[in-house]
């Protein structure tokens, strides 16, 4: 899928085999890891991320990764709160206004995504100090 920037990513579920690796992932739930890079967020499923620094600092690296031109995945248990929540987070780093980014994320990545207040709300709070 594409970004407001045209930087282009994957959102998906760890469980999946990807059909090409990334070149980098976003990990937002335990499970093993793939060979290439890739890092960790410590975000408990339907919560928000525990450490919101490491969080918006993994983030942003995957937002300079895909504006490299590098492949991006995004990915969590089930593919769709987490994955949604950080597809949106990266949305509004790229430039798309909190405001916009769950209706954004639930029309170009899945209708379920961003699937609590919280995570709304931590959308909407993303660039605030």
């Amino acid at each position: 899928m594409e970004l407001p920037s045209g930087a282009r990513i994957r959102g998906r579920r760890l469980r999946d085999a990807p059909e090409t690796p990334a070149d980098f992932l976003l990990a937002l739930a335990p499970g093993p890891l793939p060979p290439w890079p890739h890092r960790r967020i410590d975000w408990p499923d339907f919560w928000i991320p525990r450490d919101r620094a490491d969080a918006i600092d993994a983030l942003a690296e995957g937002l300079r990764r895909a504006h490299a031109g590098e492949f991006v995945e995004v990915a969590c248990r089930g593919g769709r709160g987490r994955t949604g929540t950080a597809i949106a987070a990266l949305a509004i780093l790229d430039g798309l206004p909190p405001a916009e980014a769950v209706s954004w994320v639930r029309r170009e990545y899945d209708r379920h995504a961003v699937e609590t207040p919280w995570q709304a709300r931590w959308l909407r709070r993303l660039v605030q100090p």
